[in-house]
C-alpha cells in the first residue's frame, strides 16, 4: 500500500482485505445528480438543510458513494439500503442485515475517505491540514497525557505536522471502537516525524499484544489519513473514485 489507484473493474472484498476509497467532494455536476439519486428521503432532507451549498454537495456525494459502493460489493441497489446507529453515532448497514460487510466514513475539505471490511470493525480518519490557533492547548485536551508529553518536546516546525499525525490517528481508533471521544487519554499513537504509525498503549489490553493495527494512508499533499481495523495482516488497497 503505496499510493493511490485506479479501481479495478470488479470489487471482490475478500476475508483477509480492507478497501479504502478516496472520494473527491466537488466532482462534476452530472455525477453530482447520480449520487443524488441514491439518497434516502431522510438523507435528502438533511442535504436540503445545509446552508452552503458546498456543504450540501460535500453531504451528497460523500452518503451517495458510500450507498453507491455498498450497493457494488452487496449486489444490492444502492436506495435500497438502510443504515443503523449505534449508542455514540456510528452507523451499521441495517439492510440488508444479514452481511457482514462493514464501513466507515471520514471527510474534510474536499475530500472524503471510506473504509470497508468483512467482519471486523474499522476506523478512517482524513484531516486536511490547516493553521490552528494554540496546537499546544489543542493537544493537551485531546492527547494523552504521554502523547502531550511527546507533542512538547518537538520543535516548533514539528510540532504542526505531528499534531495533524496524531489526530487524525487518534480519531481513526476512536471510530474504529465507536466509543466516542471520552476514550482519548485511554490510548497512546505514536506522533514524532519520522517515527511509523502505532498504537503504543491501548488500556485493557497487554503492553505489545494490542489487537488492532493502525496505519497511515498513502500521502496525501495537504491532508493526514490513518486507517484502524480489528486485526492483523490484512492487505488494505486504496482506490481513488473515478470523476468520469
Amino acid at each position: 500500500m503505496t499510493a493511490w489507484l485506479p479501481p479495478p473493474r470488479e470489487l471482490a472484498l475478500g476475508p483477509a482485505a480492507v478497501h479504502v476509497w478516496r472520494i473527491p467532494l466537488a466532482p462534476p455536476a452530472a455525477q453530482v445528480a447520480a449520487l443524488a439519486a441514491t439518497l434516502s428521503a431522510d438523507e435528502r432532507d438533511r442535504a436540503a438543510r445545509f446552508h452552503f451549498d458546498r456543504d450540501r454537495t460535500s453531504y451528497t456525494v460523500a452518503r451517495g458513494a458510500l450507498r453507491t459502493l455498498l450497493g457494488r460489493y452487496l449486489d444490492h441497489p444502492a436506495p435500497r439500503l438502510a443504515f443503523g446507529y449505534r449508542d455514540k453515532g456510528k452507523p451499521y448497514l441495517a439492510a440488508p442485515a444479514d452481511d457482514s460487510l462493514c464501513f466507515n466514513l471520514s471527510h474534510s475539505g474536499q475530500l472524503a475517505l471510506l473504509a470497508f471490511v468483512r467482519g471486523r470493525e474499522v476506523g478512517v480518519d482524513i484531516e486536511q491540514r490547516r493553521e490552528l490557533r494554540d496546537l499546544a492547548s489543542l493537544a493537551h485536551i485531546s492527547f494523552s497525557p504521554n502523547e502531550y508529553a511527546v507533542f512538547c518536546g518537538l520543535s516548533a516546525a514539528d510540532q504542526r505536522p505531528a499534531f495533524f499525525a496524531c489526530w487524525s490517528r487518534k480519531e481513526a481508533f476512536i471510530k474504529a471502537t465507536g466509543q466516542g471521544v471520552s476514550q482519548l487519554a485511554d490510548f497512546d499513537v505514536s506522533l514524532a516525524p519520522g517515527d511509523p504509525a502505532a498504537l503504543l498503549r491501548v488500556d485493557g489490553e497487554p503492553p505489545g499484544a494490542v489487537r488492532w493495527s493502525l496505519q497511515d494512508l498513502p500521502a496525501i499533499p495537504g491532508y493526514a489519513a490513518a486507517l484502524v481495523v480489528d486485526g492483523h495482516g490484512l492487505a488494505v488497497e486504496c482506490w481513488d473514485w473515478p470523476l468520469a
